[in-house]
């Protein structure tokens, strides 16, 4: 008779997948199974979905698709005829004519069984109702002797109820000890304690020691952190691996009397304003090494958005990959050419100095018939951005470099974003901060880089950008806040408007003036089709269990600011259960 196994090693692959890529995340697969083997796993864990990359949104749907990481998956399979380590892997997998988000496990020269995620995300980023059938709650998988509990990322995430089915408390009753957690979860501010929190609630309910994996990597606007880790039954950290960076680790778990526990390495959290910014230059790096890019240009203003985003660059690619261009106008200040240039020298990247005055006077001498007798106004001043817009993309056709864009969330919100080729380009790394964090993230920048940063330590950013008051030139060297409320006020606005659709009444009591709440609400509205035609951009904000904001660009609907009125109960008439049945026949 076999004695029970008393210890058990599991490989945790925090690995970067491309989408679309399945030989080559087959190989990034292999070279993990060679790494278990050598330390001695038992099981490689490899995140959700891996062979498609994550999320595989509508290709996976293609026949083509499927086909191939069936393909690939079989392939993988009959490697393990080796003896080596069992490997857990995500994958596509249609069964019975329907399409499941399934882990496989592969072990023996066999796919030697499948599980199917139960319950699919439909909220925020997530589209999977629309992609994949619902699998049903299934038991363990048995692995050198060991009942391994495979939930599948949002099976482990919402309580209970009528469209959720609870994975874990099957697996628990039919005989789980480990429970092996392939995830896919994007960066979000402050989503590791949400988490912790969620992997703590069921191994509470459960009494089982929970693996968390998940991917790292930027996926168009996703940024995955990886932050994988592992927890004792006895709610104690078993294991943390470190966000943003590739890591395989194999964890080795002890049979007690008490169960399965083990004691792993404890890398510090990456999180807050440095985990913003380490999302930002990973989501860059992908961006532009996924889509095979030789580098990236970008119009230096002098001004601290432009600043931020060439850190950001260089962190992301080193200062070799990245070229910075100023495109003056006669409104331009010399302390802002003063300051580009520090800046250019700071990162080391390649600066050069264009002047547009010749392109924008040919553009006003070209119009002048057609806006004779029209007074001077906004549209003059808007050539300017156009013309710097239209300089920045033809040296990328020329060669072949990607324009960073550079307008932050504050005035992208409201439409004031149309400086040095904001809203035109391929990739903007701080669409999703708001311009009270773009300060606090070029002073943060300038005492501390994410690991693996390609860019120099020290003070990269010019304090002089930082404390300088930002400037509109479309609005003759006014500042930003002549036109627009206070940052702090504008975002406060905007993150209660935008992150928590509060009802404008609302703003208002929490203490903003009325007058500049409505205002701004109008300019978020008016603007929402210049949103829709702004590149793709990391995303570090999140609501939980919450929709993305997809509103209509033809939209007649205002807030008025009043009090909503009450529903008027009185004049609606429930229908019995009898009657109701009646009428559906």
């Amino acid at each position: 008779m076999t004695e029970p196994a008393i210890q058990f090693k599991i490989t945790l692959a925090q690995l970067n997948p491309t989408v679309g890529d399945v030989a080559g995340n087959a190989v990034k697969a292999r070279a993990a199974r060679a790494q278990a083997r050598a330390d001695g796993g038992d099981l490689l864990v490899l995140p959700e979905l891996f062979i498609t990359g994550y999320p595989p949104e509508d290709l996976v749907l293609k026949p083509a698709f499927q086909a191939a990481c069936r393909a690939a998956v079989e392939e993988l399979a009959r490697e393990t005829a080796d003896g080596g380590p069992a490997v857990l892997i995500g994958t596509p997998w249609v069964e019975d004519g329907k399409l499941y988000n399934a882990c496989a496990l592969l072990d023996g020269g066999r796919i030697a069984a499948l599980r199917f995620k139960a319950n699919l995300p439909n909220y925020g980023v997530f589209d999977e109702k629309r992609l994949f059938a619902r699998g049903p709650a299934a038991g363990p998988v048995t692995i050198r002797g060991i009942r391994v509990g495979v939930p599948i990322c949002e099976d482990i995430w919402l309580e209970e109820s009528e469209d959720y089915e609870n994975v874990v408390e099957c697996l628990a009753e039919t005989g789980a000890e480990i429970l092996v957690v392939p995830n896919g979860s994007p960066y979000a501010r402050d989503k590791n304690d949400l988490r912790l929190s969620i992997a703590v609630a069921r191994v509470t309910e459960s009494g089982l020691p929970l693996v968390y994996l998940n991917q790292i990597g930027g996926q168009d606007e996703l940024v995955f952190d990886g932050a994988s880790f592992a927890l004792n039954a006895d709610l104690s950290v078993a294991a943390q691996l470190p966000a943003f960076v590739e890591n395989i680790t194999t964890l080795l778990w002890r049979k007690t009397d008490a169960g399965w526990r083990c004691t792993g390495p404890v890398a510090p959290i990456v999180d807050g304003d440095k985990g913003d910014y380490a999302a930002c230059v990973l989501g860059l790096r992908d961006y532009v090494g996924k889509n095979g890019f030789p580098g990236v240009l970008l119009g230096v203003s002098g001004g601290i958005d432009s600043a931020l985003c060439a850190a950001i660059a260089v962190d992301a690619l080193g200062a070799g990959r990245v070229r910075g261009i100023m495109l003056p106008f006669r409104f331009t200040a010399q302390v802002s050419l003063d300051d580009a240039a520090k800046l250019a020298d700071a990162l080391g990247f390649r600066y050069e100095v264009l002047p547009i005055a010749d392109a924008v006077n040919g553009f006003e001498k070209i119009l002048s018939g057609t806006f004779a007798g029209l007074p001077r106004d906004i549209t003059e001043e808007n050539l300017q951005a156009r013309t710097r817009g239209t300089l920045l993309m033809a040296i990328s056709n020329k060669t072949g470099a990607m324009v960073v864009t550079t307008g932050n969330k504050s005035e992208m919100s409201v439409g004031y974003a149309t400086l040095y080729g904001d809203m035109n380009g391929g990739f903007n790394p701080i669409k999703d901060i708001y311009k009270t964090e773009v300060f606090r993230l070029s002073s943060l920048r300038n005492v501390w880089k994410p690991d693996g940063a390609l860019g120099p330590s020290g003070e990269v950013i010019p304090v002089n950008i930082i404390t300088r008051p930002p400037t509109a030139e479309l609005r003759d060297n006014q500042t930003d806040q002549d036109s627009l409320p206070p940052y702090d006020m504008l975002d406060g606005i905007l993150e209660r408007l935008v992150e928590r659709e509060q009802p404008l009444v609302d703003i208002i009591a929490a203490g903003f003036d009325p007058a500049v709440v409505t205002r701004i609400d109008r300019l978020l509205n008016i603007a929402e089709y210049k949103r829709r035609q702004a590149a793709p951009g990391v995303k570090v904000t999140q609501k939980n269990f919450g929709r993305d904001r997809r509103y209509p660009i033809t939209n007649k609907f205002r807030d008025t600011g009043k009090s909503l009125p009450a529903p008027d109960e009185t004049l609606v008439s429930r229908a019995t259960r009898g009657s109701a049945e009646a009428f559906e026949g």
